[in-house]
């Protein structure tokens, strides 16, 4: 009885090793496709948090693809340090509207030239009536 289930065993694991190899028709097997990132980081437009919170590294025998890693955190990086100087570039030109405008309060509904000559004059006419009341 022992050498029969041997046998049936040595039979059923040949079986299924033929089976799975493809046995001698000639045609090998298809290559595995290549593990890579399923939702690649969009080329076409810059990132947003979604994309970010998305991002799924495939695992390799230790770890990550240090590559696919390194890629994805350059082009974090490089979008980072662009969206930086867009805004301090936005924020230097609204220090600049902000120092025009207090040296030209006229541009924000200040009183125009002839006003401020009319209120000067108006001013110094009472200033000096007020000194001849008192003299």
């Amino acid at each position: 009885m022992f050498w029969f289930l041997l046998i049936a065993l040595v039979v059923v694991v040949a079986g299924v090793t033929l089976a799975v190899v493809g046995g001698d028709d000639g045609v090998a097997l298809p290559e595995a496709p290549r593990d890579g990132l399923r939702d690649p980081l969009p080329p076409s437009r810059p990132l947003n948090r979604a994309d970010v919170e998305a991002l799924r590294f495939p695992l390799a025998a230790r770890g990550y693809r240090m590559s696919e890693v390194d890629d994805a955190l350059a082009r974090l990086g490089a979008e980072l340090a662009e969206r930086d100087a867009r805004i301090a570039e936005l924020e230097a030109a609204r220090a600049g509207e902000q120092a025009s405008a207090l040296a030209a309060p006229e541009l924000l509904g200040g009183p125009a030239d002839g006003e401020r000559e009319a209120r000067r004059g108006a001013r110094d006419s009472a200033a000096v009536r007020s000194e001849e009341t008192q003299s």
